[in-house]
């Protein structure tokens, strides 16, 4: 057993693992893997055990920010601290904190109210608030104007307004206006420069995610590579394409949101990686895409896994390897025997989410010794 580090673990509704030594959650973890992929050398990677989290949706309440209860989602807890979420966002915290204690917070039960989520995010190089707001409230423009003289003293480099229905719970929304610096935020793995929306999705975990980033680079380094197609498929900003464009004739960064895809074009243009080709696709529309060199396959989709019409496309086109990154891997368990024709050559744990039960997983396949050819 451990002594939880939080002094709001067991009543906040975020972290469930923090009373549990961390080496056991590391292979807690590790053995559900192995499970669900029926392969036992698995490669284990991890970092900070706190302190690690670059975004935070903070709720405003009364008395300033806070977190949901466990079991209850309509009931806030004040919080000081957040000992997952990064030192940055902690300090970015404690500004919001201070200017906005007396707010007109949102009522989740009644509707009412303007502000509702505080949504902090930092890379190494950059930061950002966006302030949600009720779009209903009869306040809104007086708390837009609030906003407005907080990013004037605020050392945060970016500062969005984002405004939602009362009637919806989300934190994110296109009914955005900056306040302050832009709406990207901008970051780097392994050399290279990228920027993504701080309305959109990202890894939350930066240290972990570069370990990802390399880990992919390297897998990709053992095979002959220099006259093939590599396809980035779920492909968002185009990370790992772009981290390993030098190595393939042509890289093909697949994703089906507009703006995630725009980002991969801008961020492929940054880096000079002119062999990178973006396309607005849906992956279940795979069979449209024509590849004439031997072809590899990144794949990151979303926790439902890949759909099966994806599935279907890709044991057509048989690639020399496809490496499936899955945020879920228990539907990692149930994808991997559609792909009949391969095998796992090797996996790996990526421990991004600490005192939680969430892990990723990385499964470099390749295809069946009587199937395969010289790769």
């Amino acid at each position: 057993m451990a002594t939880p580090l939080c002094q709001y673990f067991g009543s906040c509704g975020g972290c469930t693992a923090q009373h549990i030594d961390y080496a056991i959650q590391v292979e807690n973890k590790k053995r559900m893997l192995s499970q669900v992929t029926k392969f036992s050398d698995i490669t284990v990677f991890s970092g900070k055990e706190y302190f690690y989290r670059n975004r935070m949706d903070f709720i405003f309440q009364p008395q300033g920010l806070g977190l949901r209860k466990k079991g209850q989602w309509d009931r806030i807890i004040p919080i000081e601290q957040c000992v997952i979420a990064e030192k940055a966002i902690n300090e970015l915290m404690k500004e919001i904190q201070h200017s906005f204690s007396n707010c007109d917070a949102f009522d989740v039960k009644r509707h009412s109210g303007t502000f509702r989520y505080a949504v902090i995010r930092t890379t190494p190089i950059d930061s950002s608030i966006s302030f949600v707001l009720n779009s209903g409230s009869s306040k809104l423009a007086e708390s837009i104007e609030k906003v407005k003289d907080f990013a004037k003293i605020s050392t945060v480099k970016n500062i969005l307004v984002t405004r939602v229905p009362a009637n919806s719970d989300v934190s994110i929304s296109s009914e955005y206006f900056v306040v302050k610096g832009k709406d990207t935020l901008e970051t780097e793995f392994l050399g290279k420069e990228f920027s993504h929306s701080i309305q959109g999705f990202f890894q939350n975990n930066h240290a972990m995610a570069e370990k990802m980033q390399m880990y992919v680079k390297e897998l990709l380094e053992k095979y002959d590579t220099k006259n093939t197609t590599l396809l980035d498929l779920y492909g968002g900003v185009g990370t790992f394409g772009i981290t390993s464009a030098e190595r393939f004739k042509e890289i093909i960064v697949i994703e089906s949101v507009k703006e995630a895809m725009e980002q991969a074009k801008k961020n492929a243009e940054q880096n000079n990686a002119k062999n990178v080709k973006t396309l607005l696709l849906d992956a279940k529309q795979l069979s449209r895409v024509e590849v004439k060199t031997k072809l590899f396959v990144i794949t990151d989709p979303p926790r439902t896994g890949m759909d099966q019409k994806t599935i279907a496309t890709l044991n057509q086109q048989k690639p020399e390897c496809i490496i499936y990154i899955s945020c879920n891997p228990e539907q990692l368990g149930k994808d991997l025997p559609k792909l009949r024709e391969y095998e796992i050559k090797s996996c790996a744990l990526f421990d991004l989410f600490p005192q939680t039960p969430h892990s990723e997983a990385i499964v470099e396949l390749i295809r069946k010794k009587e199937t395969t050819k010289d790769i």
